[in-house]
């Protein structure tokens, strides 16, 4: 398990040489994580070009499919629990397909990649971060499966009109508070404005109750601030593409500064934890529970974590990120890890089954806090329920341009870090600068 990664989003040195990105740190925190973390905010490999809605032979069903499996997966905590169970129930359906998982211990992505150079692949696997240029030399298509239609983030992982991942879930980021805390301070309604959030955050501080837990120093959990509200501020699902048509793509008045100078402002009205340099991810998931501190901005995936660190789920709500005035909610929708049947899989009906079978029949989107990758199907989660009741506008996150990554990478830029320095600065626009030149020199150098 990794608490560490983030990430929305991947980029790690050796991933250069097959190409990949992500948002955030060393160990990119767009990558997906067995039990802290969401995946990615976006997927900043290049598109490959759109998925089809073509749809090949279907493929066989039942008794008719029999065969050893095995799955790489990062979840290692369901091994021996949850997946037994998914097993169980998968052979009542399936009972001549045996299914075997194998423990990713390390960085997912990176030992994917080795597999991959190896030539050792599982038969069902999660998609690394490789262009999608790649992905018929490693990995079966799926459109026999016939969810073309059906499913979010289709053209994520598709290339010259051929499906070849689907996402096991996904996130959005919003507000995961605590309703104890919030009645204690007297807050009754959840804040539908930036001002009204702001109050809400006074009345919290006055009860001696921390209002937003941002675990600063762990810079992950920043991911969402610079990855998912600058597109909504923008209203724009692929503004992080425009960068590439200035030199100057971190200003104070676009979504960059906009959604920066909200955590800058809740900082110095003393909204955050008391000494932001020194934060505790695993301590503060206990004192969201407890309701030392009230609010997480973050994805959905938390939820269950924080109940799990000490409260019931009655006792924790999610509301969208109130950014501005006008009242208007709009909140991201980024996908998880994508599964994948590796081409050469002996195997190669029985892996398909299986992944059918998990998107459609399992559950597991439930039981890691996700959105179901399929397109209207209403969660169980009571938190999600009471998002989606607000009337939210969900954004679904598009790839970002290869370009913009390679840009990214030369200036060695990393933007979580940005917006750590952007909070700390005495005057916030001279690391904009700072950036700024970065990327434009990396941006003439390589001949954009």
């Amino acid at each position: 398990m990794r608490n560490k990664l983030f990430s929305l989003c991947f980029v790690i040195i050796m991933i250069f040489s097959l190409s990949l990105t992500g948002c955030g740190s060393n160990n990119n925190n767009n990558a997906a994580s067995a039990t802290d973390k969401p995946a990615a905010t976006t997927d900043t490999e290049g598109t490959g070009g759109n998925a089809s809605a073509t749809t090949e032979p279907a493929a066989a069903s039942g008794t008719d499919i029999s065969g050893k499996i095995t799955f790489l997966t990062n979840r290692t905590d369901m091994i021996g629990k949850e997946y037994d169970e998914y097993v169980k129930r998968f052979n009542e359906k399936y009972p001549n397909i045996k299914v075997e998982f194998e423990a990713s211990q390390t960085d997912y992505n990176q030992q994917a990649k080795v597999r991959m150079a190896s030539g050792e692949l599982p038969d069902v696997m999660f998609v690394p971060s490789i262009p999608n240029s790649d992905l018929p030399k490693y990995f079966a298509s799926l459109d026999d499966l016939g969810l073309n239609d059906k499913i979010t983030f289709k053209d994520f992982k598709s290339y010259e009109g051929k499906l070849y991942g689907i996402t096991t879930g996904n996130s959005t980021s919003g507000i995961v508070y605590n309703k104890k805390a919030f009645a204690d301070a007297g807050i009754t309604e959840v804040p539908k404005t930036w001002d009204e959030f702001l109050a809400a955050c006074e009345k919290l501080k006055a009860k001696g109750i921390v209002p937003l837990a941002s675990n600063f120093k762990d810079k992950w959990p920043l991911n969402d601030w610079v990855f998912a509200v600058p597109r909504i501020i923008e209203n724009k699902a692929d503004f992080p593409n425009d960068k590439l048509n200035t030199d100057t793509p971190f200003t104070m008045d676009n979504g960059y500064g906009k959604s920066f100078s909200l955590l800058r402002e809740l900082n110095e009205k003393g909204y955050l934890e008391k000494d932001i340099n020194s934060t505790n991810w695993e301590q503060s998931k206990k004192d969201i529970a407890a309701g030392k501190f009230a609010m997480y901005f973050l994805g959905n995936w938390v939820i269950n974590q924080v109940v799990g660190a000490g409260t019931t789920s009655d006792n924790v709500g999610f509301f969208p990120l109130p950014y501005d005035n006008s009242g208007k909610l709009t909140a991201p929708l980024s996908p998880d890890f994508f599964y994948a049947v590796a081409k050469d899989s002996k195997n190669v009906d029985a892996a398909k089954a299986f992944v059918k079978w998990m998107i459609e029949e399992s559950g597991y989107e439930d039981f890691a806090g996700f959105i179901s990758p399929l397109k209207g199907k209403e969660s169980k989660l009571p938190q999600l329920k009471e998002f989606q009741a607000t009337g939210v506008t969900l954004q679904e996150g598009t790839p970002d341009d290869p370009k913009v990554t390679e840009i990214t990478n030369k200036a060695q830029l990393d933007i979580p870090a940005m917006l750590q320095e952007f909070v700390l600065a005495k005057d916030p626009q001279t690391v904009f600068d700072k950036w700024n030149k970065a990327w434009a020199k990396a941006k003439k150098d390589l001949g954009y």
